[in-house]
């Protein structure tokens, strides 16, 4: 096991023994540590969940993965490795009481940032998650609230706590006013669009699929190998998971990129017009949640200034699209869903 990495020197070598090998950090990721462990017989990923201590929240996320890796699907997606115990988590001693797990290695690549090839196979792909979800019965209930329950989900970003920051922004932020004043704008915008979404359709999401939670096939970057980090799965309004999705596709309309998402989704998922009427406010409500997500994170002390500051730009940025672009989503998703009912 390869120094300079405690806990995770001995972590694999103790709890999964046949696993232990050289360790290789993964850059990137805002919520766990992530590294590549390999031998001469086996390759896995060793995560460390760096936000949370809730044993809880990872068991729900082990018993959707679980099920999920016992059917026939035309994707892969992460499956737990257990322990000789049986477990499928382990508590690091040395660690603040975070908890680690091991998955087995998935073969694939990472999106490129500027590749878009692959985006009708990743509707396809996020339609037949969706689909298979829809029926899955985890045995366990939950833990992460629906998106619209953003004040029970954030306790730390209270009406108060929010207009203070982005309407009277403190010294680390003070050169944000504009941004953060529309960020607060969106913020107040959603939170009289919330009551109705709980009509809509429920089950569970994957809630956090993007270019970063996915990898293309080696041979094919056209195509989705694997869907990956389902942490935040729950249950939710169906239709935030392409929500989510085609938020991240903001001013990409005008391409074939949100074209494609659409129609690879459309194949597999029929939204009622209820539904794709709501995508507008389902793609703001994404974008609010990521700024309280990340204001506690602040708030919490677990990223300094600069982080917050780096993504009250990008989303402020968003929100002010989303005015200028929804329209256009909303029409290819309708025209698209039509062409496939």
């Amino acid at each position: 096991m390869r120094e300079g990495h405690k806990p995770t020197d001995t972590i694999v070598s103790q709890v999964w023994p046949e696993w232990n090998g050289t360790l290789r950090k993964r850059s990137g990721g805002w919520n766990n540590t992530t590294y590549f462990v390999e031998n001469s017989a086996h390759r896995a990923v060793l995560r460390i969940y760096d936000t949370h201590r809730d044993r809880d929240k990872i068991e729900f996320e082990h018993a959707v993965l679980q099920k999920l890796g016992n059917l026939s699907l035309p994707f892969k997606v992460p499956v737990p490795v257990s322990t000789p115990a049986g477990e499928t988590l382990v508590k690091l001693k040395d660690a603040d009481g975070k908890f680690a797990c091991l998955f087995h290695y998935i073969e694939g690549d990472s999106p490129a940032e500027e590749e878009a090839g692959y985006f009708e196979s990743f509707g396809e792909t996020a339609g037949f998650l969706t689909a298979v979800l829809a029926d899955l019965r985890p045995g366990l209930i939950p833990v992460y609230r629906p998106y619209y329950e953003l004040r029970q989900a954030y306790p730390l970003c209270s009406d108060a706590a929010i207009q203070e920051l982005c309407l009277n922004p403190p010294r680390p932020f003070s050169g944000l006013a504009q941004e953060l004043k529309l960020l607060y704008a969106a913020y107040d915008q959603i939170a009289d669009s919330l009551a109705g979404l709980k009509e809509l359709p429920h089950q569970l999401v994957h809630g956090d699929l993007n270019a970063s939670n996915l990898l293309l096939e080696t041979s094919d970057h056209r195509q989705v190998a694997a869907l990956l980090d389902f942490e935040f799965c729950t249950y939710d309004v169906r239709a935030m998971e392409p929500a989510v999705i085609l938020s991240g596709l903001l001013g990409q309309e005008e391409k074939m990129t949100v074209r494609d998402f659409c129609r690879g989704f459309s194949r597999r998922v029929r939204l009622s017009e209820a539904e794709i009427n709501a995508v507008p406010v389902l793609m703001l409500l994404r974008k609010v949640d990521v700024f309280l997500h990340f204001v506690t994170r602040y708030l919490e002390g677990t990223d300094e200034a600069h982080v917050l500051q780096e993504q009250a730009k990008l989303l402020s940025e968003d929100v002010s699209q989303l005015t200028a672009r929804t329209s256009a989503i909303l029409e290819i998703l309708s025209g698209e869903q039509e062409q496939h009912c």
